[in-house]
């Protein structure tokens, strides 16, 4: 089985986005409850949500370690579109009741982020969101699956990532 999608890593038995094991890193733990914000050597997480709490949940992700720094955050001004800077490696959305805009930070790892990988992951952030199913991201042998499906992707043509996470979804019966 693939051990990873751009910053989603299986860690153990469970999916973690970020490097989980940096000294001083975060990361978002996935688990069948919801999401985890944790510190690596910290017990109890930061924060914890449930899956139901999310309207909308994406993920951004720079493809280098440095493009994810403050000084990257300048070139991010001129191209707002690039997940760059302080928030280039960042989960964010909308929770409910009450209504507000939520985002955490993680820590990106030492490898680079293909395009492949960071165009599908965002696609299945963007698609189990739509679809209302979340929660399978909090199965770790469903989103194993899923990842064995789609990290073999490579191309940075967007349109093709969608297809195939959309294919990918519908096999998996979502």
């Amino acid at each position: 089985m693939t051990q990873h999608l751009g910053p989603l890593e299986l860690v153990g038995e469970q999916w973690v986005i970020g490097d989980a094991t940096r000294a001083d890193g975060l990361c978002v733990v996935l688990t069948p409850e919801g999401l985890e914000h944790r510190r690596n050597g910290e017990t109890a997480p930061l924060l914890a949500l449930e899956w139901s709490q999310f309207l909308e949940l994406k993920v951004r992700a720079a493809y280098r370690k440095w493009q994810a720094s403050p000084a990257a955050g300048i070139i991010a001004a001129a191209e707002p579109r690039a997940d760059m800077g302080r928030d280039g490696c960042s989960l964010h959305g909308i929770l409910r009741h009450p209504y507000e805009l939520w985002s955490v930070r993680y820590t990106h790892h030492e490898r680079r982020y293909t395009g492949g990988h960071v165009i599908v992951l965002k696609a299945l952030f963007a698609q189990l969101t739509e679809a209302r199913q979340l929660h399978r991201l909090g199965d770790p042998e469903w989103l194993g699956s899923a990842v064995a499906k789609l990290s073999p992707f490579s191309s940075w043509f967007e349109p093709k990532g969608n297809r195939l996470v959309k294919e990918t979804l519908q096999g998996l019966g979502v």
